[in-house]
């Protein structure tokens, strides 16, 4: 089985930070992306950012604000926000896309999400 832990999140005032983490664990032989997407309500999900080895993904809408970093040792990935917006108020998803056999195919893990809030 693979798990992916989530913290951090909460409820901040616009131009404020909060930081996002993640670690996968469990069965794991290979991780391509990690990353985070974020579903508002009435929304659908969408990619926020996303890192592998060879590339860095981010939408166009946080590009400049967020910054997105992963430690392969340790299989975790963090989402660094800053000068949020009201807008950015969302669940946010972990999201791994990893082998965690070598007789499957990669698929996706998805965490149990985080509620960020930006208001004042």
């Amino acid at each position: 089985q693979v798990q992916l832990a989530e913290s951090g999140g909460g409820s901040v005032q616009p131009g404020g930070s909060l930081r996002l983490s993640c670690a996968a664990s469990g069965s794991i032989v290979s991780i391509n992306f990690m990353g985070w997407y974020r579903q508002a309500p009435g929304k659908q999900r969408e990619l926020v950012a996303r890192i592998s080895s060879i590339s860095t993904n981010y939408a166009d809408s946080v590009k400049g604000r967020f910054t997105i970093a992963r430690d392969y040792a340790k299989n975790t990935v963090t989402l660094q926000m800053n000068s949020l917006k009201p807008e950015d108020t969302a669940v946010y998803y972990c999201n791994a896309d990893l082998r965690s056999s070598w007789l499957r195919p990669r698929s996706d893990y998805w965490g149990q999400g985080t509620q960020v809030t930006v208001s004042s």
